[in-house]
């Protein structure tokens, strides 16, 4: 069973019992078996539309990963010394763990943002992303995805939010190359 998630199958007959183990742990979580269907054998005749309108603000953004205890209140406190600061979260992502969680945002100030976090014993990482102001259209986010697929780059993670009416919304990829992903989008 090959994956490129950091998990692997548990046994010789786990792929078909739908268990998994997950890096680093030692218990196995069950899995939902997965179907592949084809919309036309559905009698569904659908072609994806995939030349949306181009992102109308695109821009190289440092992006900060913060790796923190787990606790009730930990973002509350990350938020309240940005506030005190003026520093406003253009964007925010978070995943846990067992015993710590990884808050990645995008910040007005990042430089002392960082400064701030490492002031206060916080392990704070730096990393280039893409931080991209597009139209909330069908098709968008697979338009870009193709293009940089096309050009060998990864896309490692994405987040991103809009309400169903927004006619805009603030995507944040974090691509192999950030500099090469700004020009292909561009192209």
């Amino acid at each position: 069973m090959e994956s490129s998630w950091p998990a692997q199958a548990v046994g010789p007959y786990s792929a078909r019992a739908g268990l998994i183990r997950i890096s680093g742990r030692d218990s196995c979580y069950p899995v939902a078996p997965v179907v592949r269907v084809s919309l036309k054998s559905l009698g569904i005749d659908f072609e994806p539309t995939l030349t949306p309108a181009l992102p109308s603000k695109m821009q190289i953004a440092k992006q900060l990963a913060l790796f923190l205890a787990n606790r009730p209140g930990t973002l509350a406190r990350v938020c309240d010394v940005l506030g005190a600061a003026k520093i406003n979260i253009y964007a925010i992502s978070t995943s846990d763990t067992v015993d710590h969680i990884v808050v990645r945002m995008v910040v007005s100030d990042p430089k002392q943002a960082l400064r701030i976090f490492e002031e206060h014993g916080s392990l704070v990482v730096a990393t280039d992303v893409l931080m991209i102001e597009g139209s909330n259209k069908l098709g968008s986010l697979a338009g870009m995805a193709h293009k940089l697929a096309d050009a060998g780059l990864n896309i490692e993670y994405a987040y991103c939010a809009t309400t169903p009416d927004a006619k805009k919304g603030l995507l944040i990829l974090r691509v192999s190359n950030p500099h090469k992903a700004l020009k292909v989008l561009n192209s």
